[in-house]
């Protein structure tokens, strides 16, 4: 097998099994503890982002975006970061479009905090 296909290989094991963490800690938060982002971190959260929602798929965005530049200097930890921005950005996707939406008929994919 070649390296690339190694390195992908090991990227994409790595980024789902992080994903499926991810998504287990957020699944717990939102129906074991009953916390809802919108909801539970508009008054503190909301205020710092001046009302934009935050989604973590969006860090995790920025992740990948700065492990691109990284990569020739730094590559394990910029492969980390691919690692962990790609596991961000799926798990959001996931919890919005295939676990809230099914389960309470909307995937509460905010782009901003409701005014109070």
């Amino acid at each position: 097998m070649s390296a690339s296909k190694q390195s992908f290989r090991y990227v994409l094991c790595w980024s789902l099994a992080v994903t499926f963490i991810i998504e287990l800690v957020t699944v717990v938060l939102r129906f074991g503890l009953q916390l809802d982002s919108t909801r539970d971190t508009a008054s503190t959260i909301g205020r710092l982002t001046f009302g934009i929602r935050i989604h973590h798929g969006y860090c995790g965005l920025a992740m990948m975006l700065v492990a691109y530049f990284l990569f020739s200097r730094y590559p394990q930890l910029a492969r980390w970061g691919l690692i962990i921005g790609l596991a961000l950005l799926l798990s959001d996707l996931i919890h919005h479009f295939l676990v809230l939406w099914p389960l309470t008929g909307s995937p509460h994919f905010d782009l901003t905090y409701p005014p109070r």
